[in-house]
């Protein structure tokens, strides 16, 4: 039989998925070849690596294992939006399955974006249930953006085409919930399902001001999201506000721009 090339075997090695890393190590490993030893060494340490991730996100289970028994369907709930100028409010709420094998799951602040939407997808994927609530930025003027926080993340667990009995959620009790509750402090990166439905309300949020990029490309909603940055504030003051501005967050910056 033809020994394969390094140059076939490094081929090999960029097709594995996370689960061929043992494989490769355990068919290569009595190669001499120095090429073929560095892949090795290559992937024993992505098979650390993922390791050392499955045991991070099993240690965020820690808080649907404590409900479990005692629940059936236990969903997390969190919220994006709360800060900018512009923009709906959005709560993602997630059940997973018990047995989740979801990499990576973290409060989504700290991932890429190509990596919220990678997980963006799998979650969808892979939930037992996931929902979404969204709350205009004239409902933020009207009730305030602590209450459309709130709204939005009933509105999301109301969504939810498998009911939860329980919730998880990040750092706050939400009133008004016609089931049971458990707050976490730093919940998006302590609780698998809180992260997974602050990704999914990250990510959908940040579709939605995307789309309001196309239609008011002069603020620059796709790089900032809506937030507070000085372009955006330099463009409010040159150009004014539009639809989607909530005009409760711009008094002050208005106030710098009479007319």
């Amino acid at each position: 039989m033809t020994q394969q090339s390094i140059g076939e075997i490094k081929e090999i090695y960029k097709s594995l998925s996370a689960e061929g890393y043992a494989e490769f190590a355990k068919t290569y490993e009595t190669d001499p070849r120095a090429g073929v030893v560095a892949l090795v060494k290559k992937a024993e340490k992505a098979i650390q690596k993922l390791e050392a991730e499955r045991a991070r996100i099993e240690k965020m289970r820690c808080f649907e294992h404590r409900f479990e028994e005692q629940y059936t369907y236990i969903c997390g709930v969190d919220e994006a939006g709360r800060g900018p100028f512009a923009g709906p409010v959005v709560a993602g709420a997630v059940i997973l399955p018990k047995d989740t094998d979801i990499l990576y799951l973290n409060d989504s602040k700290k991932l890429s974006a190509a990596k919220r939407e990678e997980l963006f997808l799998e979650i969808k994927e892979k939930a037992v249930a996931y929902g979404v609530g969204i709350v205009s930025n004239e409902r933020i003027d009207e009730i305030g953006v602590g209450k459309a926080d709130f709204e939005a993340m009933r509105t999301a667990i109301a969504a939810l085409s498998v009911p939860a009995d329980f919730a998880l959620t990040d750092a706050f009790e939400i009133p008004d919930l016609s089931i049971p509750q458990y707050p976490i402090v730093k919940g998006d990166a302590k609780s698998v399902s809180i992260a997974a439905a602050s990704i999914i309300a990250k990510v959908t949020r940040d579709h939605i001001m995307d789309e309001y990029d196309a239609k008011y490309p002069m603020y620059g909603f796709k790089e900032h999201k809506g937030y507070g940055t000085r372009f955006h504030s330099d463009m409010i003051l040159k150009y004014g506000p539009c639809e989607i501005h909530r005009m409760s967050f711009l008094k002050n910056l208005l106030s710098q721009n009479p007319q």
